[in-house]
């Protein structure tokens, strides 16, 4: 282990989180400062936009409680400067480093009128919106976020309209089989669904649609993605493009001393012929952090790549939608199993022969496969 004694990790989310605890379960017995903008213990998101909607308070992340108070609460890092190995926060204080973890994530897409879910104080506000008796609820994108916040309203009995701007939800993350299954399966759950078009303004509880059509709801919810977190990164000298670019390894390009994990990480995938990928998963942010942080300590010459291959999972109508790999990145996709007419199938995903990704509707084990036959790099 190389001679660090301060590490900065910016970001209490789930990424900064399992740095943290990577750091102490590798026996690093120097000064670690978490910066972290909200003022909550590190908490878990899946819930907020399921769970938390229905009356339940449990977001429990486990490993937070090991923290203590040896952190910084509410406060956002502002400018990083390289040279003299400092983190400047909102408050006006300068913390300084021998390494510096990058974790701090992403924030949603916004529009006028629109309420976003990414934190908490989102999810408990539009809780608070959906408990006051608004009947109709419109939601914008129809990715995971934007899927699973039309499930619970319409399980809280709430009339639902979905507005996409593809042919059919997820469609550039699930391909073409299971998106159009999931725009049935929408529908058949009481889900009005409008696709191929966008919204362009939302105004005293109208929703214009870029095809000239407005829609009247009492509440407009939106999963219109995030963007990477890395303005405070501004005239550092950082390589920064849709997330801090790094190495196979993790560390920032170009640098010995600064890696980056999660939502705000890019890098080339060694398993996907160093393709550039960002990935906004739980999973992903979970198994990050760590290996960002022992990379950290172990220096550029005998850090790992991180290989793992991405995944998440969904629940929608009591369905679930698992993903494992880059299917988008396929020239060809076919069912490898069961049929959407089933309820129950998986699509496997290839690119010149090599499988690249896996989509499960209702089918664990048949997901599990297909991801050991991507690994492999072998066709199953």
């Amino acid at each position: 282990m190389r001679r660090i004694n301060r590490i900065i990790v910016v970001g209490a989310s789930l990424a900064g989180l399992r740095a943290v605890q990577a750091l102490r379960r590798e026996g690093f017995e120097g000064e670690v400062t978490l910066v972290g903008a909200e003022t909550h213990v590190p908490y878990n998101r899946p819930p907020l936009s399921k769970s938390v909607l229905r009356g339940d308070d449990d977001v429990t992340l486990p490993g937070a409680e090991e923290l203590g108070d040896q952190w910084l609460r509410g406060r956002q890092a502002v400018h990083l400067d390289v040279r003299n190995r400092t983190v400047s926060l909102d408050d006006g204080t300068a913390v300084g480093y021998d390494g510096l973890v990058i974790a701090s994530g992403a924030r949603p897409r916004r529009l006028d009128g629109v309420h976003t879910l990414r934190t908490l104080e989102d999810a408990l506000a539009l809780r608070a919106e959906l408990e006051s008796g608004h009947e109709h609820v419109l939601v914008i994108g129809g990715g995971f976020i934007g899927g699973e916040v039309a499930s619970t309203a319409r399980q809280l009995g709430r009339k639902v309209t979905l507005v996409d701007s593809a042919p059919y939800p997820m469609r550039a993350g699930l391909g073409e089989d299971a998106s159009l299954w999931l725009a049935a399966h929408h529908e058949r759950n009481g889900v009005e669904l409008i696709t191929n078009v966008r919204v362009t303004a939302v105004n005293g509880g109208q929703v214009r649609l870029s095809d000239g059509r407005s829609i009247a709801a009492d509440l407009v919810v939106g999963g219109m993605g995030v963007v990477p977190n890395t303005e405070w990164l501004d005239g550092s000298g950082l390589a920064v493009d849709d997330g801090v670019l790094c190495e196979p390894t993790l560390f920032a390009t170009r640098s010995t001393d600064i890696v980056a994990a999660g939502d705000v990480a890019r890098w080339p995938h060694g398993l996907f012929d160093g393709e550039m990928v960002r990935i906004e998963h739980w999973a992903n942010a979970n198994e990050q952090g760590a290996v960002a942080a022992r990379n950290l300590l172990a220096g550029p010459e005998n850090a790992q790549p991180f290989l793992e291959v991405p995944n998440f999972a969904t629940h929608v109508h009591g369905a679930r939608i698992q993903t494992a790999g880059l299917p988008h990145l396929a020239d060809a996709a076919s069912i490898a199993t069961g049929s959407p007419e089933e309820d129950r199938f998986a699509v496997a995903f290839t690119r010149r022969g090599v499988p690249v990704g896996a989509v499960a509707v209702n089918s664990p084990k048949d997901l599990i496969q297909l991801k050991r036959a991507i690994i492999a790099r072998k066709t199953v």
